[in-house]
């Protein structure tokens, strides 16, 4: 079981660079894959990032490539994305999720076991 809480979100301007991070409860934060995903308004929840239980291998969707950067502290039990030139259609609400597995093996959301409550992030245009 593990409990998460988003952080960062706010409103930026375009072009912009905002760090969301997520802080899991819990003293197997090791074991879980972590995930970033994003709800845009009157859209259905999207893959943004995800990161394997040791950080060394990362999975971006494509349009948040070389945008974005997902890391996670073990130690700490915190995740985190790093959003750079941000645009107005990076509106949404972002969503930190985890999986108990070693590796990322879902990009769907429905795949995924725990979620935050969501943070909103607003480029406007």
């Amino acid at each position: 079981q593990v409990s998460l809480v988003e952080s960062g979100g706010g409103l930026v301007q375009a072009g912009g660079s905002l760090r969301l991070s997520c802080a899991a409860s819990g003293r197997t934060f090791s074991r879980y894959v972590m995930g970033w995903f994003r709800q845009p308004p009157g859209k259905g929840r999207e893959f943004v990032a995800g990161i394997n239980y040791n950080a060394d291998r990362t999975y971006y969707a494509n349009s948040m490539k070389g945008r974005f950067t997902i890391s996670r502290d073990n130690a700490k039990n915190t995740v985190h994305l790093q959003m750079s030139s941000l645009n107005p259609e990076d509106t949404a609400v972002y969503y930190c999720a985890a999986i108990q597995a070693d590796d990322v093996a879902s990009f769907v959301p429905a795949a995924w076991t725990y979620w935050g409550q969501g943070t909103q992030v607003t480029v406007p245009s």
